[in-house]
C-alpha cells in the first residue's frame, strides 16, 4: 500500500518515525531496542507479533490533532514548531477519521466564530476542544453537516469548553453533546466513549489479551483483579470463567464503559494506589480456601506506583501475573522489582500496536517462585 499520496505533507509530519522504513526495518530497530532494554531476561524476550503488512496501514482511529485557522480555511494535523502539518490522506488514519476530518473542515466557521484548538476522535465519537470558557455559536450545526456525518460512520458530537487549551488538550466538566449518542461500540462490542483509550488494531490485542488469559487461567473461585482496567475489555474477558473480579481505573468514563462491558465485575474508581484499602476488604471478603490470586496490569508509561507494587509484592502476593507495557523502560524497573519480591519472569511478548511508529509494547507473564524448605 502506498504510503501517501501527498508526498510534502508526509515528509513534514512529525509523527510515524518508521512510516519510510521496510517492515523488516522497522520490527528490527525495535527488537533491538527492547533486546538492549530488557537485557536481564534475554531468554524470555520472544520474537515481536504484529499483523500483515496491509494492516499496518489505516488503523489509527483515535486521534488528537491540533487546529489552526488560516486564510485558506482549517489547518488541523500535528504540530511541528510553530506550525501545523496539515494531515490529508494520511496513510495511517482510518477512512472514518479521514472523511470525519475533510467533512469538519469543510463545515466548520471561521475561528473568529468557532476558536477550535484541537480535533479529537475516537472511533465513531468526535470533539471539538476550543478555547473559550462560554459555548460559542453552534449554528452551523445544521441537517446537512449532521447528515453528511452520519453517512462518514460518526455518531456523536461533541464540544469541550477549555479557556486553557494549549499544552493541555482538555480540562474537567466542560463536554456537551452537540448531537448524536454518547456511546459507540466497537468491532468487538465494547462500548467506548469520546475520551476513551482503546488499542488500535483490536485483532492483535484480543491476541495479548487471550495469552495473558491462558496463562492466568482464571476459574469460578479465583480472585481475579485488573489494575488500570480501562473501559473493560480485560474485566470482560476474565468474567467468562471467573465470577470474582475487581478492576480499578482513574478516568470516570473509562469506569462507566467498564461497567456496561463487564456487568458482573465490581469496578472502583481512583488511582489504584488510593483504591488498595477497598482492594484488600474485597479479596478478605471473596476469598475461599480454594481461591487462587490473580492480577493483570495495564498501567500508563509512568508504570506501576510504588504503593501497589509494595502492596501486591508483600500482601497480595499473587500466584500469577499479567502486566501489559506501554514503556519498556518503566516494565524493566518494575520487573526488576517483582524479580527480587519472589517473581519468576516466564515470558516477554511484544506486540506492535502502533506500527510505522517507534512504539512497542510488551506483555510480561511472572509467576510466584514457590517456596520450599
Amino acid at each position: 500500500m502506498s504510503m501517501a499520496t501527498d508526498s510534502a505533507c508526509q515528509e513534514n509530519c512529525p509523527g510515524c518515525r518508521h512510516r519510510w522504513m521496510t517492515p523488516e526495518q522497522s520490527m528490527g530497530q525495535k527488537q533491538n531496542w527492547l533486546k538492549k532494554t530488557l537485557s536481564d531476561w534475554p531468554d524470555r524476550l520472544e520474537t515481536i507479533c504484529t499483523v500483515e503488512a496491509p494492516l499496518q496501514w489505516k488503523y489509527r482511529s483515535k486521534v488528537c490533532l491540533s487546529a489552526r485557522w488560516d486564510t485558506a480555511g482549517w489547518e488541523i494535523g500535528l504540530r511541528r514548531g510553530d506550525e501545523i502539518v496539515d494531515l490529508h490522506q494520511c496513510p495511517v488514519h482510518t477512512e472514518r477519521v479521514e472523511n470525519a476530518l475533510i467533512i469538519v473542515k469543510k463545515h466548520l466557521p471561521s475561528a473568529g466564530v468557532f476558536p477550535l484548538v484541537f480535533y479529537a476522535q475516537s472511533g465513531a465519537q468526535i470533539t471539538l476542544a476550543v478555547k473559550q470558557k462560554d459555548a460559542p455559536d453552534i449554528s452551523w450545526l445544521d441537517a446537512d453537516l449532521i447528515s453528511r456525518l452520519e453517512s462518514a460512520g460518526i455518531e456523536g458530537l461533541w464540544m469541550h469548553l477549555n479557556p486553557g487549551a494549549g499544552k493541555n488538550v482538555f480540562a474537567k466538566n466542560t463536554w456537551q453533546l452537540l448531537w448524536g449518542i454518547p456511546r459507540s461500540r466497537d468491532c468487538n462490542e465494547m462500548t467506548y466513549g469520546p475520551k476513551s483509550f482503546r488499542q488500535l488494531i483490536p485483532s492483535l490485542y484480543r491476541q495479548s489479551l487471550d495469552q495473558a488469559e491462558n496463562f492466568l487461567s482464571p476459574e469460578p473461585e479465583d480472585l481475579m483483579i485488573d489494575l488500570y482496567c480501562g473501559g473493560g475489555a480485560g474485566l470482560s474477558l476474565w468474567t467468562v470463567n471467573a465470577s470474582r473480579v475487581i478492576g480499578v481505573d482513574l478516568d470516570g468514563e473509562a469506569v462507566e464503559c467498564a461497567k456496561i462491558n463487564a456487568p458482573s465485575a465490581t469496578v472502583l474508581r481512583g488511582k489504584c494506589s488510593q483504591r488498595i484499602p477497598q482492594l484488600i476488604e474485597w479479596a478478605s471478603a471473596m476469598s475461599t480456601p480454594r481461591s487462587r490470586r490473580l492480577i493483570y496490569v495495564n498501567p500508563p508509561r509512568t508504570g506501576m506506583e510504588p504503593q501497589v507494587i509494595d502492596w501486591l509484592t508483600t500482601k497480595y502476593q499473587p500466584e500469577r501475573m499479567a502486566y501489559l507495557s506501554c514503556s519498556a523502560g518503566t516494565l524493566r524497573r518494575d520487573l526488576t522489582l517483582l524479580e527480587k519480591s519472589g517473581y519468576d519472569i516466564v515470558r516477554i511478548t511484544p506486540y506492535d500496536f502502533f506500527p510505522q511508529t517507534h512504539h512497542v509494547e510488551c506483555l510480561a507473564l511472572l509467576r510466584l517462585h514457590p517456596v520450599t524448605g
